[in-house]
């Protein structure tokens, strides 16, 4: 079986039209991807009431897994929620 000339170069358009649409892909999920990072970072700020003792003891905790405060409670917050959604 002989292949043709025109057939390879038809061959090779198509699989740069598909290299170009890959391209064009991965730009977008690269584009996407920068958003989504960019709207993680734009963190918003809650007015949050502890108690004392509440205070005290996620200090220790925050201190004992090496994180701040405000770290520590983002933290746990972010834990409940997954939990939440594995129900």
């Amino acid at each position: 079986m002989e292949i043709r000339q025109e057939d390879l170069e038809e061959q090779e358009r198509r699989l740069e039209e598909r290299l170009a649409r890959v391209e064009e892909l991965e730009k977008e999920v690269r584009k996407r991807e920068k958003s989504l990072k960019e709207k993680e970072k734009a963190k918003k700020q809650v007015l949050l009431r502890l108690s004392p003792s509440l205070w005290e003891e996620l200090a220790a905790w925050a201190e004992d897994d090496f994180r701040s405060i405000n770290g520590q409670i983002e933290y746990l917050l972010s834990e409940c929620v997954r939990n939440r959604k594995k129900r």
